[in-house]
């Protein structure tokens, strides 16, 4: 009969503690590895005694606290970090070139007026232009940052077409509540948009721990005062963009959080190619409607 999981744990003794349990009871079970998980495996036809011994047991020794299971960090996580550098460097050579002779600045620009018009895709062009040096090293420093702690958790493909996708609704919904007058560029809705995503993802992978309300609470607490201590303030700074982008964000991550697992490493370039494609996509109609 082939073998059931019982019990599965980031942590190997977590495992063989429960598989001393059962020992103890005439039981017997194999600790494996599964590629992600360690797994407690019994017989089909022990599973249902195997359990309900779990479960006393469980109810006799309660944790003192249960924190969060640790996830182990993407290997490829600097990948996501790195094309996303090296987009912003290119669109930033090639806008300050005028090259094809074109205005990159007014063709990709997020224009409230251009996007009542239908041009949609300057939500994910804008993210990609900078006004200056500085501004462009400001958002190439946070975003390769925050993109590679999201790049860890969830995986360089998922975490950056979630951060475009939030950050790209960001912007439409900037555009639509805005004044026709209004106009917009730069990579910091995405950079804000990750910080959000980073600290739901966080808050909600805690939100079954036992203990402290701070230790729940910590991530999303911790996102919310960076976003107040680097989101208001300046004379360029687009606090109503930087706002939706965190909460377009945390909507993501809240929604990533239930996922039973890391997508694996097909799902990750499938999804990495997408966010690409639509950067690329959203420039050529930009540059083509120049």
């Amino acid at each position: 009969m082939d073998p059931v999981e019982i019990f599965r744990s980031y942590q190997r003794s977590s495992c063989e503690e429960r598989a001393f349990v059962l020992h103890a009871v005439g039981i017997a079970s194999d600790v494996a590895w599964n590629g992600r998980t360690w797994s407690l495996l019994v017989t089909g036809e022990a599973a249902s005694a195997a359990i309900d011994h779990l479960l006393r047991y469980e109810r006799e020794n309660p944790p003192r606290r249960r924190p969060a299971a640790e996830e182990p960090n993407h290997q490829l996580a600097w990948l996501g970090s790195a094309i996303y550098a090296a987009v912003l460097l290119l669109v930033g050579f090639l806008a300050g070139r005028y090259t094809f002779a074109v205005d990159w600045f007014g063709a990709g620009a997020l224009s409230a007026r251009a996007v009542w018009d239908g041009e949609f895709w300057r939500a994910i062009t804008a993210l990609t232009l900078h006004v200056d040096v500085g501004h462009l090293l400001s958002n190439l420093g946070f975003g390769t940052f925050f993109g590679l702690l999201a790049g860890q958790l969830l995986g360089p493909g998922v975490a950056w077409s979630s951060v475009l996708l939030a950050a790209a609704s960001a912007n439409l919904i900037n555009a639509w509540i805005q004044s026709e007058s209004y106009s917009s560029i730069g990579a910091s809705t995405a950079v804000f948009a990750t910080l959000g995503l980073l600290a739901a993802y966080s808050w909600r992978r805690r939100a079954g721990a036992s203990g402290r309300w701070a230790y729940r609470w910590a991530p999303l607490i911790a996102g919310v005062a960076l976003l107040g201590f680097t989101g208001i303030g300046g004379e360029r700074t687009d606090v109503l963009a930087h706002l939706t982008g965190f909460v377009t964000g945390a909507i993501g991550g809240s929604a990533l959080a239930l996922l039973p697992g890391r997508p694996g490493e097909r799902v990750q370039l499938i999804f990495g190619l997408l966010a690409l494609t639509a950067v690329l996509a959203a420039w050529c109609a930009a540059l083509a409607f120049a």
